[in-house]
């Protein structure tokens, strides 16, 4: 082969090789946004059986200037939980891990609590996911104007070829 058609391979194989790896984030993207979804809704389900939202329950500020008005006997911090607000933080409720498929009866102020730490990890990894798509689009895109000129279909069967002897 001359020069010109191994460097012309070569690319292709770099174009091939980060079009695959943009397909796989994709697609771990798809499952993280299910699995954020899943987790969000988990959320709200304990927010209405506390019979709370986001922003009905009072900030400790509001609640101790409450207090103060009131009587100047009580204690002046007092913490609130958004998601419990007035329910009882002790009663239990069920709960299937996350990644797992074991149910456990937990604490309800656990369970949310455990339940909107895996949301903020998952919204963490959820944009770490899109600004890679991003890069591996625009690194793509530099290298030969696949967008312009190759269809996602075309990109999308060179990924998957093999070779055979």
């Amino acid at each position: 082969m001359d020069d010109d058609m191994k460097e012309f391979q070569q690319m292709l194989i770099e174009v091939e090789t980060e079009a695959e790896l943009l397909l796989l984030a994709r697609d771990q993207l798809v499952e993280n946004n299910r699995i954020r979804n899943a987790n969000r809704e988990a959320l709200t389900g304990l927010r209405r059986k506390a019979k709370t939202t986001k922003s009905s329950v009072p900030t400790p500020f509001e609640s101790i200037m409450k207090e103060v008005e009131g009587s100047e006997s009580k204690t002046l911090v007092k913490e609130i939980c958004k998601t419990c607000g007035n329910h009882d933080s002790k009663e239990h409720t069920w709960m299937m891990f996350p990644g797992s498929d074991v149910f456990a009866r937990v604490p309800f102020h656990a369970a949310h609590a455990i339940l909107e730490k895996d949301q903020e990890r998952l919204d963490y990894e959820a944009k770490k996911l899109q600004s890679y798509v991003k890069e591996k689009s625009f690194s793509i895109s530099e290298k030969g104007a696949l967008s312009d000129k190759i269809s996602p279909g075309i990109v999308r069967s060179m990924v998957t070829l093999t070779d055979t002897s």
